[in-house]
């Protein structure tokens, strides 16, 4: 089991004042591995260095991803034998999710899944597990419906349905304020010092497409972005959500910004995150399909995702 990674070492009270704003296209993401306490991205399978990699274009400091096509619309299920959905979320994934002041759960995670709820008319009430219990207590019947940023993978798919994807997490790079590129193409780094986290899908890209960068692999996040605070590389590529949530955090002394686009390639950075449900479970899935459709139809995804993200990482 994968999910989204977020700065993990961010403290709680500044993550949740960092309300981070994405933008039109919803995507998939950096995830972590089920019993993880980090995320850990693999690397992905290897492709030619001669397939021109995809940026996509800067959509605005305040662009919003939605992750929907307006021309295919879904069909609004048969709603009249779906009375309740009991959702399941994690614990401590600020700020998709976490404990509220009032002990209850709270989170961008949370929230979705209540404004779901009231877009079918469904009643919906939602239990704080440990992640890695979550798809255990699913299959037994202890849930309906999993929503705790949780990556869509092949293997999951033989266990679990997903819904459509409700976000991604691209990856991008981040260069210091001074010397920020509005695009980031492989014959632009020819020579230029790029930092990276060893042993994960952004390094696997970089070695596939950027080949002519000169790659510094580091053991984690904090190492490699610490180096690029220190001026030792000219970028650090990585996952743009936690990257979102450092520039915008006190962790990066105000020193760094993203430099050109996102980057989606599924066979690198995943499919998306999906609410999950039981095997088979189809009115249930087509029952979010659709509520997910019409809240991003209606503006109300992108008011949420405004209300939580204040730095985009699309």
């Amino acid at each position: 089991m994968r999910r989204p990674g977020v700065a993990q070492a961010t403290p709680k009270a500044s993550r949740f004042a960092l309300a981070v704003a994405l933008a039109l296209t919803l995507a998939g993401g950096t995830a972590r591995a089920e019993g993880e306490k980090t995320p850990a991205p693999t690397p992905a399978p290897a492709i030619s260095s001669k397939s021109a990699p995809k940026p996509v274009a800067e959509p605005g400091p305040q662009a919003v991803p939605g992750f929907w096509d307006p021309r295919r619309r879904p069909d609004r299920p048969d709603l009249s034998r779906l009375t309740v959905i009991r959702f399941l979320t994690e614990t401590d994934y600020p700020p998709f999710d976490f404990t509220g002041p009032d002990g209850n759960p709270a989170g961008f995670n949370v929230d979705l899944a209540r404004m779901i709820c009231d877009e079918i008319k469904v009643t919906c009430t939602i239990q704080m597990r440990r992640f890695e219990t979550l798809v255990d207590a699913l299959t037994s019947n202890k849930g309906d419906a999993i929503i705790a940023s949780l990556a869509v993978t092949p293997q999951l798919r033989t266990r679990l349905d997903f819904s459509d994807p409700y976000y991604r997490a691209p990856a991008r790079f981040v260069s210091r304020k001074d010397s920020v590129m509005r695009e980031v193409r492989p014959e632009f780094l020819e020579g230029r010092k790029v930092g990276v986290v060893a042993g994960t899908s952004h390094e696997a890209y970089l070695k596939a497409m950027f080949t002519d960068a000169e790659l510094h692999s580091y053991p984690n996040d904090e190492a490699a972005r610490a180096a690029l605070r220190r001026g030792e590389v000219d970028f650090v590529f990585g996952d743009a959500i936690s990257l979102a949530f450092w520039i915008a955090g006190t962790d990066s002394g105000d020193c760094c910004a993203f430099a050109g686009g996102p980057f989606v390639e599924s066979r690198y950075f995943g499919e998306g995150v999906g609410i999950a449900v039981r095997k088979g479970n189809d009115l249930l899935r087509q029952a979010i399909n659709y509520a997910l459709f019409r809240l991003w139809e209606k503006g109300r995804y992108t008011d949420l995702w405004l209300r939580y993200f204040s730095v985009s990482p699309f």
